[in-house]
């Protein structure tokens, strides 16, 4: 189930978004939180799978129609399980009227997404 982010995970969201080849230095991870508390354009969204908190996606609300995904990233002891394909699909559920759409780093998960789909 997809939740929004809350500053009560914010342990949690930066642990999972570590996991990002982008994000493995504290400082900027901790200024990628502080990005996601303060703008409004940044949304943080976390997944949970019965009572864990498994996964994580950050998107960049760009104008009225799109959403860029930032940051996409699953424990790796959940990986293999659809998770990160669930995230998308809900996330795209989420913005309906939006078109979501990946960054540079996101690309290659997001693009193997879609590739289920078309199977």
């Amino acid at each position: 189930m997809l939740i929004r982010f809350k500053k009560s995970f914010e342990k949690i969201a930066m642990g999972l978004l570590s996991f990002m080849p982008a994000e493995k230095d504290l400082k900027q991870l901790q200024q990628t939180i502080k990005q996601y508390e303060t703008e409004n354009d940044w949304q943080l969204f976390l997944w949970k799978e019965g009572e864990d908190i498994v996964g994580a996606v950050g998107v960049v609300l760009k104008g009225e129609e799109i959403v860029e995904i930032q940051h996409i990233s699953v424990n790796p002891s959940h990986r293999s399980q659809g998770i990160g394909k669930k995230m998308v699909t809900s996330l795209t559920d989420f913005y309906k009227n939006k078109k979501v759409l990946s960054n540079n780093l996101t690309e290659p998960f997001f693009e193997k997404c879609h590739d289920k789909d078309k199977k």
